[in-house]
């Protein structure tokens, strides 16, 4: 007896109560960065909805491996991670061929950024930011070193938890989706003025990727699965698109 197949072309409604409302007295800079008035709806530009597509030629084999395509003459300093999972539509099928970028602090807590003044010192070996596809399954990884906690001037002493930064493409630049994904066992995720915008608990549970020692490589480096659910009632929470997906 075959399966039944699953319906194409569907659309869940979206699940406007995961998602945080625009100001958020707590976390000041959505302050400025709130609308006061109603958004307005844009056609997209033919540019906007037929490209960039993206294809195994802009990727290089060591996009995806942190810990080597930016050091020189030494491994970067800090915990060695994987970071993997697949990327999925609201009926969990894979999404293949899919851009997906990171871009993180490194293991103290500082961006190789002209912008990042923090006391933490840069890391001579460790760039910080890595792309790759993903396969005909939705399935992605990433080798990189654990990114550190660090303060910022939102409150007398709030510190964002580690995090890294996650990019995904659809087949134009208008669908860029991003998002942020923490650790399973961080004290500081549920002390961050951002993560208390969200008021579903379970879209936060969304955002921590879990420890998998299944995927760890003995010895080298351990391992965390993050699945990112594009669309539907219950998908990932994007921060650029925080009235649904």
């Amino acid at each position: 007896m075959t399966a039944k197949p699953k319906p194409q072309g569907e659309f869940y409604q979206r699940d406007r109560g995961r998602h945080p409302p625009a100001l958020c007295p707590d976390y000041k800079t959505s302050v400025a960065r709130s609308p006061r008035f109603s958004l307005i709806s844009l056609q997209g530009s033919a540019s906007e909805i037929t490209g960039p597509a993206f294809g195994h030629d802009d990727v290089g084999p060591l996009d995806n491996d942190l810990i080597r395509n930016f050091a020189t003459d030494a491994d970067p300093v800090g915990e060695r991670i994987i970071v993997h999972g697949r990327v999925l539509d609201e009926n969990a099928r894979p999404v293949p061929n899919t851009l997906v970028e990171v871009w993180q602090a490194n293991a103290g807590g500082r961006y190789r950024h002209k912008n990042d003044r923090y006391l933490a010192a840069i890391d001579p070996n460790f760039g910080g930011c890595g792309r790759t596809l993903t396969d005909e399954d939705g399935y992605y990884f990433f080798r990189t070193i654990k990114p550190g906690a660090y303060p910022w001037r939102n409150g007398v002493n709030n510190w964002r938890p580690a995090h890294i930064h996650v990019s995904v493409f659809g087949t134009a630049f208008a669908q860029r989706l991003i998002t942020q994904l923490y650790f399973e066992g961080d004290p500081l995720i549920p002390l961050c003025p951002i993560v208390q915008t969200i008021p579903d608990p379970e879209a936060i549970q969304q955002l921590v990727a879990r420890l998998d020692m299944n995927a760890s490589v003995p010895l080298d480096s351990l391992a965390y699965r993050f699945d990112i659910v594009l669309r539907g009632r219950r998908s990932t929470l994007f921060e650029n698109r925080l009235e649904g997906n």
